[in-house]
């Protein structure tokens, strides 16, 4: 590993000596995590310290504000050098994210064919399997026999994502069979690939959701799954390194949306992009919580006459709002994972609500028992009402927590849309109302005293 005043200090003739050769020396990927953790004004020198095999390698494990901003400080000999060789998925990836002049001009630099696959990603919405496929694969034609495949794998494809599938293809790249890589090495070198090739084809479609490609992925336990357009032609694969990420991604989303903050923030974002992404959420919270405190508003003199009330309530919010994010999260996971789907919806709901009422009997109790701690001795009927509110508002709880989610699902919308703060003020405006109301009537009608 890099030694320490190496790490703190890049400055000195022979630091820069001593980093240069541990830098070309590391595997790639460590590399670009310490070029990443760099001060700004330093990881542009480091860079440049990388020989050119090991300055591709690295740059397609930097993230992609920091691909930019090396682009950006980089001639733009060096810069078409390391961007051609980048995987055509990767290239589409940093494309994405840097401004269209110069998208543009790298584009324009690059070689027609990889000009091309950049363009055949780009074209894909985003989200899809087209968007995150590579089209370096390894194709065989049906006629091939195992050694002139093996032939031409050693010969043309030594730089493909990877060489574990091989796509059997038609004149028209219609694909129809797959073979591994076991096979060809361990048959006759005589025998025809369309004798031991398989034509059950696990492949998704270009507009196929990522996230359904990870679980199809996941299913099989494929390394790599082709991609085909509408009329079966194979146009890329995706790999299980990009599996990864879109699982990653689809989880960071999903928590995300569940803690209600939006955009891809990491832990070390900028201020101005953690202000960006939470401040919308959290002032359409408040706007929420003004319906709940316009729930409790009219029942003020309810509460200067039941004191106890002030110290019930907060339990109802927090007790409430977890059991529904407990719920919320579960199903939400269900879903994300392909776990579940929504013909499952009564299923859930019934696992749900059954485990509720037991849940419910236990913290209506626990509610009773503080009720009566906290409450002067002729304020104590209001435990009552309050065990009974606790039981209620857990079992609504549950349901919404389930079926918000599910309904979304059915809309073909995102499940994780349902924030966890948004269940939260759903409860407390619900639960509020309901025993606020439920004490007026016992002061008003029951005549109870205070």
């Amino acid at each position: 590993m890099l030694m320490q005043d190496v790490r703190n200090s890049i400055v000195g003739v022979a630091d820069l000596n001593q980093l240069k050769w541990d830098l070309n020396h590391l595997q790639p990927v460590d590399v670009g995590e310490y070029i990443t953790q760099l001060p700004t004004n330093q990881r542009a020198i480091a860079f440049r310290l990388l020989n050119k095999a090991q300055a591709i390698d690295v740059f397609e494990y930097l993230p992609t504000e920091v691909q930019e901003e090396l682009i950006n400080s980089l001639h733009d000999v060096q810069v078409v050098q390391i961007v051609e060789a980048m995987s055509p998925d990767e290239r589409a990836e940093l494309f994405d994210e840097l401004p269209a002049g110069v998208i543009k001009r790298l584009l324009q630099e690059l070689s027609p064919e990889q000009r091309q696959a950049t363009a055949t990603i780009l074209g894909y919405p985003e989200g899809t399997a087209g968007r995150v496929m590579t089209t370096e694969y390894v194709r065989l034609r049906e006629g091939l026999t195992v050694g002139e495949a093996l032939s031409k794998i050693r010969r043309q494809d030594e730089d493909k994502e990877t060489i574990y599938y091989a796509y059997v293809t038609d004149d028209n790249r219609t694909l129809v069979r797959v073979v591994s890589l076991r096979q060809l090495l361990f048959t006759f070198p005589d025998v025809l690939i369309r004798d031991i090739a398989s034509d059950r084809v696990i492949k998704v479609r270009t507009e196929t959701p990522q996230e359904e490609v990870a679980q199809i992925m996941k299913r099989y336990d494929l390394i790599a799954i082709p991609v085909v357009d509408r009329e079966d032609r194979l146009v890329g694969i995706i790999t299980i390194d990009d599996v990864v990420d879109i699982l990653e991604e689809e989880a960071t989303e999903d928590i995300q949306k569940l803690a209600g903050v939006s955009g891809d923030e990491a832990a070390l974002s900028s201020p101005l992009l953690t202000i960006r992404n939470r401040l919308p959420w959290l002032l359409g919270i408040m706007a929420l919580y003004i319906g709940a405190a316009s729930a409790i508003a009219p029942f003020q003199s309810v509460i200067a006459a039941v004191p106890v009330l002030a110290v019930i309530m907060p339990i109802f919010s927090n007790t409430g709002g977890t059991v529904g994010i407990q719920a919320l999260t579960v199903t939400i996971r269900g879903l994300g994972v392909g776990e579940v789907t929504a013909k499952d919806t009564l299923k859930i709901l019934r696992k749900e609500l059954l485990a509720g009422v037991g849940t419910a009997i236990a913290l209506a109790l626990t509610m009773i028992m503080l009720s009566l701690i906290w409450a002067q001795p002729q304020e104590r009927w209001v435990a009552l009402i309050a065990g009974l509110v606790m039981a209620t508002n857990t079992i609504v709880a549950v349901t919404l927590g389930t079926l918000l989610p599910m309904g979304l699902k059915q809309l073909k919308l995102d499940p994780a849309l349902v924030s966890g703060p948004l269940v939260t003020t759903m409860l407390d405006t619900i639960g509020f109302l309901t025993f606020l109301s439920l004490i007026s009537v016992a002061l008003n009608v029951l005549h109870l005293p205070t």
